[in-house]
């Protein structure tokens, strides 16, 4: 019990750090969540948007990682969807036990409900959209995910059909649940209404590469917590900074 109460009010202590005061009603839901799922905020399992709680990708595989989930089968909805128009459809079971008829979840990803920093990868999203939806209702969490908001996704295992057991991710750029570099870069997006397009000029400019890609995780980590101290102290100039990088448009005589 004493590990508990002490995890409750480290999860409290950090929220606060990370997104402010929040409600008592969003703290009570925050203790709620450490009591009953044993999510952490500092391994990356919660997001605090809007005054509102979501779970991430990587909490919820922690979830059925801790409950002796037997395994994920994923399958492409090959009749619904559509490569030209880059729409992809997957349905996710999840089996709870050896016994278990599984239970079902979909989950879909085109241009228009996605995000433009992952464009290109709405297939991986659509799957990991069915896999949090899948998980979400075997183990009656019901908290919406944050990947199926939208703005913010990952980027979970090859499509196709696939079954394996449940393990922590900590593959390309996470580490033991933590969040990716991008994903924590879409939620300093969100929250503070940043475009997207000028952050990753910015980006690049600051890790001195042609582009975020061709940048080392250390100088990631770097420009996302110089992003985050200028966007919480000095927002207006952290957007000047940003429209220095827009394209000047020419004008035609």
């Amino acid at each position: 019990m004493k590990k508990t109460i002490i995890s409750v009010r480290s999860n409290a202590k950090l929220a606060r750090q990370l997104w402010g005061e929040a409600s008592r009603i969003a703290l009570r839901t925050l203790k709620d969540l450490t009591l009953k799922y044993s999510l952490s905020v500092a391994a990356g399992d919660l997001q605090f948007l809007d005054g509102r709680w979501y779970v991430t990708h990587s909490g919820l595989l922690q979830v059925a990682s801790r409950k002796g989930c037997r395994g994920i089968r994923t399958i492409l909805q090959e009749r619904l969807s559509d490569v030209a128009t880059s729409r992809w459809v997957f349905k996710a079971t999840v089996y709870k036990s050896p016994e278990s008829k599984g239970f079902v979840g979909y989950g879909d990803a085109d241009p228009t409900n996605t995000s433009p920093l992952v464009r290109g990868a709405e297939m991986r999203v659509a799957e990991t959209r069915a896999v949090n939806r899948a998980l979400r209702k075997a183990y009656g969490i019901g908290l919406c995910s944050v990947e199926e908001l939208g703005w913010l996704t990952n980027s979970p295992s090859p499509a196709g059909e696939s079954a394996q057991p449940v393990k922590p991710s900590n593959s390309n750029g996470s580490s033991n649940g933590q969040p990716r570099l991008r994903d924590r870069l879409c939620v300093l997006i969100r929250q503070h209404g940043l475009d997207p397009n000028l952050v990753k000029a910015y980006a690049a400019d600051f890790c001195g590469t042609p582009t975020l890609k061709e940048a080392s995780r250390e100088l990631i980590e770097s420009f996302i917590s110089h992003l985050a101290t200028s966007a919480k102290e000095n927002r207006d100039g952290l957007v000047c900074k940003l429209n220095s990088y827009s394209q000047p448009v020419e004008v035609k005589q």
